[in-house]
């Protein structure tokens, strides 16, 4: 920690609007007639200290984290800052979902959508608007590689309140000044002797804050920075981690669904006596969008759904491939989008010599997570409960509500951990049908979209194209740049979907994130047209970064090559305002032998800026039998600012980066009449465990305040591997996914 911060730590005023300190201390709000309470519920044996911690008569220090742990392991980064800040022993520490509260929205996210969608003189205004409209309504988001971005202040003002009113506690029992003690392993130490935090932590609630929280200060006994254990790891491990698959309650019965199979579909007919004659059947249920069947197994259920025959009446004309591609065509020669980025005079440095053209396509991409949409539903005396993995309890609830005819105090929404799908965990789907059916049977319904459903109804990544040009100086020099990208604007879907507060999503959801090049190019333009798709669209990991870097890094590439400069020293010249770009790709290629990219070199680089921080990422390939690249290693350089646990980085690194491989060499999803040809993990050709390559993450020493992790390696790996097909075979592919054979 910087020795300014171990001087001087967080005032009272910032951590009471940060989330609060001490069961009774109150956040208000000037132009809002609201008060919000610490709504966090102690067990016997257990003491709220504040909004984001419990301290147990047994020792155990309980965090309470308002993000979902989606693998991505926030359940520990986070609990290891507030661990830290408080002194506390990590073996002594657990972890529990925070309950629906103003005090945990997901401020960040709010702040980035009202960057997003307002225009730059209300930015301060739309800011301020977006964060109190976020926290009145208690929207709780995980997305956007937002967690420690967002939750890294409060939870060290947290600890920081919490290790005070401990060290106040022990002060008056000892009679000394409390500034002279400190925490280490769970205890508060002094001259006098040591105290647990358990024997302190009652007392403790009921002491005051001073105006000014001192930072815990030293090096030693310190856990943020360090490799401490996942608290979510044992439990995975060993089989008892309870997702909400798990969910078991008495007089439980299983539901399978199926969905209308394309936008607009609508339910005509089925054969419910044969659903009805399947062992274990107990009933059918039917809407205009979608048919049920509940059963005493999940399997039965899934048999008696496939037994009813279930008919739709389709609309006409929905998207096919070729239409699809026309679509996004059409867009770029209407030119009747809106500029979203500009610096220079662009047109002026075009007309002044020849222009470099490049055009880019990528097709729609599935999420495909290990676990399906999943919830169970109970509604017992006036009040339904819900267990889901959900990455938006609040819009989960509100989606329970309205499905069942409830107020929305009347859901008490238990999140359980979620099994993958950064993104998919956001849709509420599963969620309003199990409120739906335990409602109508009046018994506890455990709903589990199969494999095939799960494929068919995903929110896929849009499909896009872009149209690059640019001019070249004599030196080589990029001197203008413009990116002209067609894409569906997914937002109005999304608030179709989720309803209220869907907007807060703008930022995930931008059809042109990261497509501003990160190099000092003078003039420099970036325009979005829209284009009308009729498909499901929504969230995806790392959302348009994904195919604006693949865009920008292979063009780059392009014009390197075309002013007969090396990939990296092409770069290189042009980061000179961005040191910490710049360092991860020298990192990357020194780690990873870099050797030109040269003909027949195999090897290939991209980088990329987001999320608060910076990526380079060096690949090696082979051409398999299908033609298909195959990555036989990565080499990533990261700085993601202070890093909290870099084990965790470096497994979320490792994990965007086989995503973005996925994504890039395997199958295309085909679409017929609005529907995708794929129906499982075997349509999509993902690379097997065997194939994927040797990673080696480069983490960059940095004073920087933290980034985001969990998304920021999923765009440099199409690029790269891209870059790296041209450097062994001599063919540019300029189209996502990478199939040699088909360009």
């Amino acid at each position: 920690m910087a020795e300014a911060d171990a001087r001087r730590g967080p005032s009272r005023r910032s951590l009471l609007i940060g989330g609060g300190a001490g069961a009774g201390l109150l956040v208000a709000w000037a132009l809002w007639p609201r008060t919000y309470r610490p709504n966090l519920r102690a067990a016997s044996g257990e003491t709220v200290v504040n909004a984001f911690l419990k301290i147990g008569s047994d020792g155990r220090v309980i965090v309470a984290v308002p993000q979902a742990e989606l693998g991505q392991g926030v359940w520990t980064s986070l609990p290891q800052i507030l661990a830290d800040e408080l002194g506390a022993d990590w073996k002594t520490v657990g972890v529990e979902p925070a309950p629906i509260s103003p005090l945990y929205a997901n401020s960040l996210l709010a702040d980035e959508a009202a960057e997003a969608a307002l225009p730059a003189f209300l930015g301060g205004a739309g800011r301020w608007t977006a964060r109190e409209y976020g926290t009145r309504e208690a929207m709780m988001i995980t997305g956007g590689s937002t967690s420690i971005r967002t939750f890294e202040p409060a939870m060290r003002e947290a600890g920081a309140a919490a290790r005070v009113l401990l060290m106040r506690a022990a002060a008056r029992r000892w009679n000394v000044d409390w500034s002279t003690l400190d925490t280490v392993g769970g205890f508060v130490v002094g001259p006098q002797g040591r105290l647990r935090f358990a024997d302190l932590a009652e007392a403790a609630s009921s002491e005051a804050l001073p105006d000014e929280l001192p930072a815990r200060g030293g090096l030693d006994n310190r856990l943020y920075g360090k490799p401490v254990a996942r608290l979510d790891l044992p439990s995975k491990v060993d089989g008892s981690a309870e997702f909400a698959g798990d969910v078991r309650l008495p007089d439980l019965v299983y539901a399978a669904s199926r969905s209308a199979p394309s936008p607009g579909s609508r339910l005509i007919g089925f054969d419910r006596q044969a659903a009805m004659r399947t062992p274990g059947a107990i009933g059918l249920f039917d809407t205009p969008g979608w048919l049920a069947v509940v059963a005493t197994n999940w399997w039965a259920a899934n048999r008696a759904l496939g037994a009813a025959r279930p008919q739709w009446r389709i609309p006409a004309n929905l998207p096919t491939d070729a239409t699809i591609e026309a679509k996004l065509i059409d867009a770029l020669l209407r030119d009747e989008g809106e500029r979203s980025f500009s610096r220079g005079d662009v047109e002026a440095v075009y007309r002044e010599g020849p222009v470099l053209r490049a055009h880019y396509r990528v097709s729609p991409a599935a999420n495909a997570p290990l676990e399906t949409l999943t919830a169970t539903a109970r509604f017992t005396a006036g009040q339904l409960e819900i267990w889901a993995p959900t990455q938006a309890p609040t819009l989960a609830r509100a989606a329970a509500a309205r499905a069942a005819g409830l107020n929305e105090d009347q859901i008490l929404l238990y999140p359980a951990q979620v099994g993958g799908g950064y993104g998919r965990k956001t849709e509420v789907r599963a969620i309003e049908q199990a409120a739906m059916l335990a409602m109508r049977t009046r018994r506890p319904v455990q709903l589990v979209w199969s494999r095939t459903e799960e494929s068919v109804q995903d929110t896929f990544r849009p499909p896009a194209r872009a149209m690059m040009t640019a001019r070249l100086g004599p030196s080589g020099a990029i001197l203008a740049w413009q990116t002209r990208i067609a894409a569906p604007d997914i937002l109005p879907q999304l608030r179709a979907r989720l309803g209220r507060g869907a907007h807060l999503l703008a930022a995930p959801a931008a059809p042109i994130a990261g497509a501003v090049p990160p190099y000092d190019i003078p003039s420099v333009l970036v325009d979005h047209l829209p284009a009308e798709i009729s498909l499901p669209f929504g969230l995806w990991r790392s959302g348009a970064h994904s195919y604006t870097a693949f865009f920008t890094e292979c063009f780059v590439d392009e014009l390197a090559r075309q002013a007969n400069i090396e990939p990296l020293s092409f770069r290189m010249q042009m980061l000179g305002s961005n040191t910490r770009l710049a360092r991860c790709l020298t990192t990357a290629a020194a780690l990873g032998g870099w050797d030109g990219g040269q003909n027949g070199s195999a090897m290939g680089i991209a980088c990329h800026s987001a999320f608060g921080s910076s990526i380079a990422t060096m690949v090696e390939i082979e051409i398999d039998p299908a033609q298909r690249p195959r990555v036989l290693r990565a080499v990533c350089a990261v700085d993601v600012g202070r890093a909290v646990n870099p084990n965790i980085l470096k497994q979320q690194i490792e994990g965007g980066l086989i995503f973005g491989i996925a994504a890039a060499t395997g199958n295309p999803i085909r679409f017929d009449g609005g529907r995708p040809g794929a129906h499982g993990f075997r349509d999509f050709a993902f690379p097997t465990l065997a194939a994927s390559p040797e990673i080696s993450v480069e983490i960059i020493d940095s004073e920087e305040e933290p980034g985001g992790a969990t998304e920021l390696a999923v765009p440099t790996a199409a690029p790269a591997v891209a870059n790296a097909v041209f450097s062994l075979t001599g063919r540019r592919l300029r189209a996502l996914p990478l199939v040699i054979g088909s360009h």
